[in-house]
């Protein structure tokens, strides 16, 4: 598979969610992920751990309609990165004192938890398994949707008890529902620069910067139902930065060669996929 053109200093910033009201989602960020509020910004509640590095933003659309069972095109979800694997025990631990519903997933390269906030947009929570446990068949990365092992999460969970969300923690990806894989590679791997990593799981696609298991999955599981509209709850956009402009440049240079929509706004460039789904990159 084709190397990423991405630069290996690439990160990904906060989502900057639309919600029906942003101080009932805010609560259910602080009394569930264990995040602080961190201001406002543009309009936006900013959410983040003990460091202050925002990761979610919060903007209220009265009304906003809730993301359907099964989702739609849009997000799928975001997710957040913990330090390591006794911090995700804490956290599944703190989950079941406050009897909080979640789903669970071994994928190889890391082990994830699942939850849907009060607008219907899923949340993960993860930590990563160490690149050298990582493993390839057939020419990409091998990753699955296991059963996780609750009983060795909660023995590693001991070390690390919750306090709440633990300083360190970043957003690692995002997955969106999109409406066909080949417009997706398009914009994602030809024009933003990801490469490929995995392909194996059906309908599914994950791509990523500086060999990661993934930056960014893309699916069509809800391919038939129609877009997110200004009116839904959702992402408004997701972001990344770059910190080298040049790189940022050769970017936009390769989104507008394949058609995409690029337009530069307050030192940023603001691109949009084929299913309305936007991404902002900037230098920081």
């Amino acid at each position: 598979m084709a190397a990423a053109v991405l630069p290996e200093d690439l990160r990904l910033g906060p989502v900057r969610l639309r919600v029906a009201d942003r101080r009932r989602g805010g609560e259910w960020l602080e009394r569930v992920l264990g995040l602080s509020a961190l201001g406002e910004s543009g309009g936006r509640a900013v959410w983040g751990g003990p460091d202050r590095v925002p990761l979610v933003e919060l903007r209220e659309h009265a009304g906003a309609r809730p993301v359907p069972e099964g989702g739609r095109p849009g997000i799928y979800h975001y997710a957040l990165l913990l330090p390591g694997r006794a911090e995700l025990g804490g956290f599944v631990d703190h989950l079941g004192r406050e009897r909080i519903p979640f789903g669970s997933s071994d994928h190889l390269v890391s082990e994830a938890i699942y939850l849907r906030d009060p607008d219907g947009i899923t949340v993960e929570v993860y930590a990563d398994r160490p690149r050298s446990a990582w493993t390839r068949r057939d020419g990409e990365l091998a990753m699955a949707l296991d059963p996780i092992d609750r009983a060795s999460l909660h023995e590693a969970g001991a070390a690390a008890p919750w306090r709440g969300l633990p300083a360190g923690t970043r957003m690692g990806h995002v997955h969106l529902h999109v409406g066909d894989l080949a417009a997706a590679e398009r914009f994602y791997v030809d024009g933003l620069g990801f490469a490929v990593m995995a392909r194996a799981l059906r309908g599914a696609l994950f791509v990523s910067a500086a060999g990661y298991h993934h930056h960014v999955g893309l699916n069509v599981w809800a391919a038939s139902r129609p877009p997110a509209g200004p009116d839904d709850a959702g992402l408004d956009e997701w972001t990344m930065s770059i910190p080298e402009a040049a790189a940022r440049d050769a970017l936009a240079r390769r989104l507008a060669s394949g058609g995409a929509r690029v337009e530069r706004s307050n030192g940023s460039l603001v691109a949009t996929d084929p299913w309305g789904i936007t991404v902002r990159v900037s230098a920081a």
